[in-house]
């Protein structure tokens, strides 16, 4: 989920109780990773997921039988999947299970105010079946976790670790990726010079730049910012492209296009004086293999599955193993887009 504690205290002050799901230990094959969590309702409404199956309606009845107890109070439940509850995946997990009233809605609503900034981390103790008072740690981007050990010690880390991605062209294609992304952990810098090519798209992470130096907002950009160039014109791409590699810091740099538009490229890229290493640093085209459809959404989805696999890759690589992950990443990205291409 990306957001907890704002739907937990919507709950909370509508009903007068609610409750949180979180899987808080995963070992083996397990529906989903610790960290994953689910806000219940006290009718049975349900937003984001442990995991699906037998084991996350287990845990949303026994959720809606403690909210209709009406106390604040958690339960830990420790299965494996097969034994206990006949789910095949075959490993053990840890729930736990919170229940919240309206004694609790002002610590609650602290904990969203601490969201809606950003990631953040929590530490508590686990005591029997008392309630879970959370005390913000820090404020970091690792990504929805949580442990516990042998103690009762809880910690947590709540929000997306965001990913920025500058993505230059506002085109159908520049549309269709935006919305392909919108529920993911990106932010996204959408670049043209077009003011008028923007559609109203009112969307958290997502901020509009119209200029006429577009490759000129590269040098803002994180170290570990990926960068998607569709303009409506190949110059322009060049530039752009031209600027990005001369960075030497960006983990994924895409360009829509064929493979002749590569081919094309690269040529210029030379006269431009980049090295061999620096012209297979891109990639081009763009997309996972298998999807030949040239519809805008189509290649959106193609395009941004790409990005998760880069993306994921990049954050199981320790830290310092290559420059900007690229040496990871450039040569299964290149044999994955030289499978097919995309006109541009």
């Amino acid at each position: 989920m990306r957001d907890v504690f704002a739907p937990l205290h919507r709950l909370i002050a509508r009903d007068g109780v609610a409750a949180l799901v979180t899987v808080v230990g995963a070992k083996g094959s397990t529906p989903r990773e610790a960290g994953a969590r689910m806000v219940v309702s006290v009718d049975g409404a349900i937003s984001g997921t442990i995991g699906g199956g037998r084991l996350e309606l287990d845990a949303m009845e026994r959720a809606i039988a403690a909210l209709h107890e009406g106390r604040d109070g958690s339960e830990r439940l420790d299965l494996a999947l097969g034994p206990s509850i006949g789910q095949c995946c075959g490993g053990a997990v840890s729930v736990m299970i919170e229940t919240f009233t309206a004694a609790r809605l002002a610590a609650v609503a602290y904990l969203a105010e601490v969201e809606a900034k950003g990631p953040f981390q929590t530490s508590a103790a686990s005591v029997g079946n008392a309630p879970i008072d959370r005390h913000v740690v820090s404020a970091e981007q690792s990504g929805p976790t949580a442990s516990i050990d042998a103690n009762g010690r809880l910690d947590e880390s709540f929000g997306d670790a965001m990913r920025e991605l500058l993505l230059f062209g506002a085109g159908h294609v520049g549309r269709a990726v935006i919305l392909a992304l919108a529920p993911l952990p990106f932010h996204i810098r959408w670049i043209d010079a077009r003011r008028s090519a923007f559609p109203d798209l009112p969307l958290a992470r997502l901020e509009q730049v119209v200029t006429g130096t577009p490759a000129a907002e590269l040098k803002a950009a994180a170290a570990d910012a990926f960068v998607l160039i569709m303009t409506h014109d190949h110059g322009l791409d060049l530039d752009i492209l031209h600027a990005a590699l001369t960075e030497d810091r960006f983990p994924y740099v895409g360009l829509i296009g064929s493979r002749t538009k590569r081919a094309r490229f690269e040529h210029r890229l030379a006269k431009l004086g980049h090295s061999e290493t620096a012209i297979r640093a891109f990639t081009c085209p763009i997309g996972v293999p298998g999807i030949t459809s040239k519809e805008p959404a189509h290649i959106a989805i193609s395009v941004v599955a790409e990005l998760l696999i880069v993306d994921e890759k990049l954050r199981r690589t320790p830290a310092g193993e290559s420059v900007a992950g690229r040496s990871v990443d450039s040569l299964e990205n290149r044999q994955i887009a030289h499978l097919f291409g995309h006109s541009g």
